[in-house]
């Protein structure tokens, strides 16, 4: 789609087209487009039914309600942050005190409209002509047109400072055209230049995969890794707040888990009653033995990120189970404890363990009313099977 063809889309005619496509049946789309071509020019009609494509994947980040409204480029909401984690990062800018934002790679404007809506006026900056028009129309469509200014520009001609902006964020496109990439440098633009800008303002954020390794985070940055619900969804290199700090923020609640300096370590003890399945978050920053002081507990494997407890314990940090049985690893023996217990609901999970999930149901055949956990993973280093279920609120 051209700016043209994306202008004629916020036209009159286009805006009709979107209101009559916005509860139309997908499975129906070759009958829609059928008819709708009998009222409107067949690339309007395209235009509107690809919008309307787009508005539906993107609900899941920005719900149903934004996304409705919103537009949207493919690259767009393949890239976009979650609105959850966009919101959690613009109130953390708005509590360091900044007023305004150079948004450098601002795509779609995600990331624009979260922090204009905590209050934050934005120079939200792309050097795609579409992708602007479409941030541009999604600031209109929100009501944020006051406090956000979209610019079309190369993010590397622009100078934040000089632009009366206390504060940058970089979303560096770490995709090519090969698809994703997992070379930083590799970004566009690459991530030393991120970290640069980012070094030079006296805020600033840089999104980066979760997978970013520990050691290419500089020293002056604190690192944050993010999740929603459970799932991991990115890195987020801070400057201006607390260097060598690692975090681990869990959403939508909220909690917040920090440790700076040496990551802490935790012993390696006897499986308990309890088994802890750290957040993912809580992983990726190295913070699993600071959750399993906290759960006076230890490991059950210095390389594995389960922690185990002999007393049941909240924390919004981990998933509790109650182990029933701690087993060599062996299939047929799982087989028959599962058969003897009823079980025909199994989650399998694992870490430490090349065996998939699929083929321990598949071997098990698990039969029943009953449900249960199995863990496959290692204890002091032998293969081994935990089964169990989920702690309840009660303790049980």
């Amino acid at each position: 789609m051209t700016p043209e063809e994306f202008a004629a889309l916020t036209g009159p005619a286009g805006q009709e087209l979107l209101a009559e496509l916005r509860d139309h049946d997908p499975a129906d789309e070759l009958a829609t487009a059928t008819r709708l071509r009998r009222r409107y020019d067949a690339p309007l009609v395209s235009a509107a039914l690809g919008q309307a494509r787009l508005r539906r994947r993107a609900a899941a980040k920005f719900g149903p309600q934004d996304a409705s409204r919103m537009y949207f480029t493919p690259n767009g909401v393949e890239q976009a942050t979650r609105a959850s984690v966009a919101s959690h990062r613009a109130r953390r800018f708005r509590e360091l005190g900044v007023r305004r934002l150079a948004d450098l790679c601002a795509g779609n404007g995600g990331d624009a409209i979260a922090l204009a809506r905590a209050g934050i006026a934005v120079l939200a900056v792309d050097r795609d002509p579409l992708t602007c028009a479409v941030a541009e129309a999604n600031a209109a469509a929100l009501g944020l047109s006051d406090l956000v200014e979209v610019r079309c520009a190369d993010v590397t001609d622009v100078d934040p400072a000089a632009e009366g902006c206390d504060a940058v964020f970089v979303d560096p496109a770490r995709r090519t055209g090969r698809g994703r990439t997992f070379d930083p440098e590799a970004y566009s633009p690459p991530l030393s230049w991120a970290l640069g800008a980012a070094g030079a303002a006296p805020v600033a954020a840089v999104k980066a995969a979760p997978g970013v390794p520990h050691e290419a985070v500089p020293a002056e940055a604190e690192a944050e890794w993010v999740s929603d619900r459970g799932d991991v969804k990115e890195a987020a290199l801070w400057f201006g707040t607390a260097p060598g700090t690692v975090r681990a923020t869990l959403l939508p609640g909220g909690a917040s888990l920090a440790a700076a300096g040496t990551p802490p370590t935790a012993p390696v003890r006897p499986a308990g009653r309890y088994l802890y399945e750290p957040d993912g978050a809580v992983v990726r920053a190295h913070l699993v033995a600071a959750v399993a002081e906290e759960l006076d507990g230890g490991l059950l494997d210095a390389t594995i990120a389960y922690v185990t407890a002999d007393a049941p314990r909240a924390t919004p940090y981990a998933a509790g189970y109650t182990i029933t049985d701690v087993l060599p690893f062996n299939l047929k023996r799982l087989k028959a404890l599962l058969r003897e217990r009823g079980v025909g609901r199994l989650t399998v999970k694992k870490r430490g363990s090349a065996v998939e999930p699929e083929e321990v149901r598949r071997r098990v055949r698990p039969q029943g009313p009953n449900e249960a956990v199995v863990f496959l993973t290692r204890v002091a280093g032998a293969p081994s099977m935990l089964v169990g279920a989920p702690l309840r609120h009660d303790g049980g």
